[in-house]
């Protein structure tokens, strides 16, 4: 599109800041960069500031240096996530076998992809739409997306044999769902939010099947909020395995890292 005069820019800037859009010059930078047209704009402005993801405007959202693609009602990579990537690369050894759990639109698949060596790559999520969104991800890497509850798609040769299990699983207890903010209550999907009652029934499930599908000494990674950490390591060491927790103040991110014992 032809560049903007400053007029129109700071305009822009004052309908998205008044939209409530914490980072309005950065997103106008990037609508204008989407838009191949006035109008193609005008109807990039007009639903962000309706409240649409920007990450749904735009087809992609950056994360831990990479560009993704995501898809409307698809879980929009958190910045914070990069914490759960850190520390599964820094725990996980040569050739590892790998496994994302809940994974999206593989964000973290990907950013795996370009850390580790990996000798079995895969991912997994129970929406058909984040598997579809994660196999545009991935294309072009070597990594299976399947589809379904979990551990349950996975091929059952790798039982036993996983030497890392990352998971980025709902962890939002449910009655505190409609307290998030529009861009993701009314956006995503149900299932990549809601954790159940306190926020940790999906996690409690991973680390009991966590510990049947580690290799001895094989790490589970997640990310949980402060306040549930105690829980979880709880949950985590009645599953027989050896929790940890990492905390990164700048992400504002909690990642629990539990070892299956050797």
């Amino acid at each position: 599109m032809a560049p903007q005069s400053p007029t129109d820019r700071a305009t822009l800037v004052s309908r998205l800041r008044a939209a409530g859009c914490v980072y309005a010059e950065d997103e106008a930078e990037l609508l204008l960069a989407a838009a191949d047209s006035p109008a193609t704009l005008a109807d990039l402005t007009e639903r962000r500031v309706a409240g649409e993801p920007l990450e749904y405007l735009l087809g992609w959202a950056e994360f831990a240096g990479l560009r993704i693609a995501v898809d409307p009602g698809v879980f929009v990579p958190r910045a914070r996530t990069a914490l759960l990537v850190r520390v599964a690369a820094e725990v996980t050894g040569p050739a590892p076998a790998v496994v994302d759990l809940c994974c999206g639109s593989g964000a973290t698949t990907v950013a795996l992809a370009h850390r580790l060596t990996p000798r079995w790559l895969a991912a997994a999520d129970i929406d058909p739409a984040a598997v579809a969104c994660a196999r545009r991800n991935v294309d072009g890497l070597d990594v299976e997306v399947y589809e379904g509850d979990l551990f349950a798609p996975l091929p059952p040769q790798w039982r036993g044999r996983l030497d890392l299990v990352v998971c980025n699983a709902p962890y939002v207890p449910t009655e505190a769902v409609a307290l998030m903010p529009p861009e993701a209550r009314l956006h995503e999907a149900p299932v990549a939010l809601d954790g159940g009652p306190d926020g940790l029934s999906v996690l409690r499930r991973v680390g009991v099947d966590a510990a049947g599908w580690l290799a001895p000494g094989g790490h589970l990674v997640v990310e949980a909020g402060t306040t549930q950490v105690s829980m979880l390591c709880d949950a985590f060491t009645a599953a027989g395995l050896l929790p940890t927790v990492r905390h990164d103040e700048d992400l504002e991110a909690t990642a629990v890292l539990a070892r299956c014992p050797t």
